[in-house]
């Protein structure tokens, strides 16, 4: 904690209201830790929502991550705080829907959306204001504890999720949850309001950037999406309706899979570094093909207990082995002339990785509602071999230069 501290005071600007502002970020980090700890089991015992119904939902929940470009070019005259404020508010009311709002698959999909639309608002203009406040030269370590900040504050919410609901007996109290998460929203909301500024939104998140050098980068991200997609979506679902498991094991893996991934992601970018990026994409989903196997065959080679064990273990290694995506941002800067072509190439990168998802949401439900859990994770596999296949098609830096 004195590290973070540390951290904070010398990356952002004294004069600037960052204080403020990460205190937002902590609160936010907070309600959504309890929100996303319950919401998969909320969904499935409440709801009643199956395997279909999850992938629909889920088709709804990252809508707003494609709409998002065009409401940003729609508003580009607003500063970055009015667009943070926005989301703060539209969070708040998707937060309120769940806690009021009678549990239907339409409403509970409806407050989804909501929610996702607000959040999706304030994930770009977060890292705006964070290099907006930082010192000069500090834009790195400014994000760094952005993150960190936020981090922290979602991990606390998964752990109150776990001591909630295993000390709690009988009727797991979601409502009560859903009701503190939107308090806690409200708080944040009344945080962002005290921010002042005309921060300028990033206009590479207001385009697409289309070249044709990038083109096997679009491909990257494509196949990245719909294989991140699967465990997204229906990892924890299939820990659920398969096994059993309730919102305290689902969030205490939640915060295992977070502290995991904070260990190993500088770890990841040393290993990026020393074999290179091409190296990392092409090893990292054929790991990818081990973890799926399991996943959706453990129950065939063992216990049901024993698989369940084999398949959260299986879910922390695909949250770590995801953080090997960093690599084709190196890609992207080997390709680019200059950062702003960077930032746009990415930027667009991720609008494709949210456009292939959303259909991946959907097949994946009626694959697995129609042929079982085993084809749906062999489906993730051969995605991941494709893009091992297509990754080892890419020329490194060395190359390029050679040509």
């Amino acid at each position: 904690m004195k590290n973070l501290l540390f951290k904070l005071k010398n990356a952002f600007a004294e004069d600037s209201k960052y204080k403020v502002f990460l205190i937002s970020i902590l609160i936010t980090g907070l309600s959504f830790g309890l929100y996303k700890g319950m919401l998969d089991n909320f969904l499935a015992e409440v709801v009643g929502m199956g395997e279909m119904d999850r992938g629909i939902t889920e088709f709804f929940r990252e809508l707003p991550g494609i709409l998002l470009i065009f409401v940003l070019a729609a508003f580009y005259m607003l500063s970055a705080e009015s667009l943070y404020k926005a989301g703060a508010v539209i969070m708040l009311a998707g937060m309120a829907m769940h806690a009021v709002l009678p549990p239907t698959k339409v409403l509970a999909t409806l407050a989804i959306c909501v929610y996702s639309f607000g959040e999706h608002i304030q994930l770009g203009m977060k890292n705006t204001l964070s290099l907006n406040y930082a010192k000069p030269d500090c834009g790195g370590a400014a994000l760094g504890a952005q993150n960190a900040t936020y981090q922290i504050g979602t991990l606390a919410g998964y752990m109150l999720i776990v001591l909630a609901f295993s000390l709690l007996v009988g009727k797991q109290p979601y409502n009560a949850f859903f009701g503190l998460a939107a308090v806690l929203a409200a708080i944040s909301m009344v945080f962002s309001f005290k921010l002042s500024g005309k921060s300028e939104t990033d206009k590479h998140k207001r385009r697409f950037y289309l070249h044709k050098k990038y083109t096997k980068y679009y491909m990257l991200e494509m196949f990245y999406g719909a294989r991140k997609q699967v465990f997204l979506t229906f990892g924890p679902y299939v820990l659920i309706l398969f096994y059993g498991a309730n919102a305290a094991t689902i969030s205490l893996l939640f915060a295992i899979s977070a502290v995991a991934c904070f260990f190993a992601s500088p770890i990841v970018g040393r290993i990026i570094d020393r074999v290179g990026y091409k190296a990392v994409m092409v090893a990292d989903t054929l790991i990818l093909v081990v973890v799926c196997f399991f996943y959706g065959f453990a129950h065939h080679l063992f216990s049901m207990k024993t698989a369940f064990i084999i398949c959260c273990i299986n879910y922390v290694l695909d949250s770590v082995i995801s953080l090997a995506s960093m690599a084709s941002n190196l890609y992207v800067k080997d390709l680019s002339d200059n950062a702003d072509e960077v930032k746009a190439t990415i930027s667009t990168g991720v609008s494709i990785n949210h456009v292939i998802t959303i259909f991946i949401a959907l097949f994946g439900g009626w694959i697995w509602q129609s042929m079982g859990i085993e084809l749906l994770f062999i489906a993730s596999a051969i995605l991941g071999l494709c893009n091992s296949a297509y990754a080892a098609t890419i020329k490194t830096k060395k190359q390029l230069l050679s040509e």
